[in-house]
């Protein structure tokens, strides 16, 4: 039987700065990319982020796939695209085979937190694949295998004859929603599954429903808080801020706070998601990427071609940050 042979005081140095530096690089990267830190940065440039207005992001379970939505710049056209990684790559992004038809509208994917069912909002026809447009609506697909189901109508009581928007999903199945009034302004509402059917949809309270306009809310799955963008808030830094409100183990909500400069900017935002395991917030902004018009000395063909293509570009762009911001709003609001 061999002796066991005993590292030096060098040699276990070493050997611990080596263990040091796996451990980091095994950390360094989050689906597949560098993560951004406590700076918000664009996501994905070139791939998910591209000259087209991108806004919305829903990613499964396993991070293997992300749905996130491409529209005109007057939303003349708007539709959800596939993102796959495969072979430790993720894939050129396609159009999602239940956003495939262009005479219909297609946007603000929502996967379940046990990535068993996807939400989406489309104007899409109920009762024909090629029927007349529709007031917008949630519309529901199902696992199956490495795809979903053909989408259903989610009916009443969260569809109305007005429209609905921005799906947002709990652990236990309550679902928050947007909804148009016939005024064409909006509330955020939720309705509580029970039993496995939906109950009566329930408008919150103003801590949430405040500013001239409220729509596109991102519940936390443990409903600890929500992530609102509001329209013209009296402390609002530009047109629509994103405002967090932390909720009470009484279902009472706290007073909304202002997610800041880190996020919020003179521009709108109008898209939020917080990744399933609370890592990272995405969120939609139309703020430019400085770095990308500093360039700029002479206007010139070539450059305004490159501005059009490039995200960051003013129109909507998907940028992310360590969702830590949460907690150090949080532990602010407390002081």
């Amino acid at each position: 039987m061999k002796k066991a042979k005993f590292l030096t005081a060098p040699y276990i140095l070493i050997f611990l700065a080596g263990i040091n530096l796996i451990a980091q690089t095994s950390t360094e990267k989050y689906l597949g990319v560098e993560p951004p830190g406590m700076t918000a940065k664009i996501f994905m440039p070139g791939l998910v982020t591209t000259g087209l207005p991108t806004r919305d992001m829903a990613i499964t379970p396993d991070g293997k796939e992300m749905y996130f939505t491409v529209h005109g710049s007057t939303f003349i056209f708007s539709t959800i695209l596939c993102s796959k990684f495969i072979d430790g790559k993720w894939q050129k992004p396609e159009v999602a085979p239940f956003a495939a038809n262009a005479k219909y509208a297609y946007t603000e994917p929502c996967i379940s937190p046990d990535g068993k069912k996807m939400y989406f909002v489309s104007n899409r026809s109920k009762t024909s694949p090629k029927g007349e447009k529709e007031s917008y609506d949630v519309w529901v697909m199902d696992r199956v295998n490495d795809g979903w189901s053909e989408p259903v109508n989610i009916g009443e009581p969260i569809n109305s004859a007005t429209d609905e928007y921005f799906p947002s999903v709990t652990n236990d199945g309550t679902m928050y929603f947007t909804r148009e009034a016939a005024d064409r302004s909006n509330a955020i509402f939720r309705s509580k599954l029970v039993d496995g059917k939906y109950a009566a949809a329930e408008k919150l309270p103003e801590q949430i429903n405040f500013g001239a306009d409220r729509f596109n809310a991102f519940i936390d799955p443990e409903e600890k808080y929500i992530i609102v963008s509001v329209f013209r808030a009296k402390d609002g830094k530009g047109a629509a801020d994103y405002y967090i409100v932390f909720r009470n183990s009484d279902d009472t909500w706290q007073n909304p706070i202002n997610m800041g400069d880190k996020i919020n900017s003179k521009f709108n935002e109008y898209s939020p998601y917080v990744t399933r395991d609370g890592k990272y917030f995405f969120f939609m902004s139309m703020k430019p990427d400085e770095n990308l018009f500093s360039e700029n000395e002479n206007f010139s063909y070539e450059w305004l071609q490159k501005i059009h293509n490039s995200p960051g570009n003013g129109s909507n762009t998907m940028y992310w940050i360590d969702a830590k911001i949460i907690n150090e709003l949080k532990n602010n609001s407390s002081k």
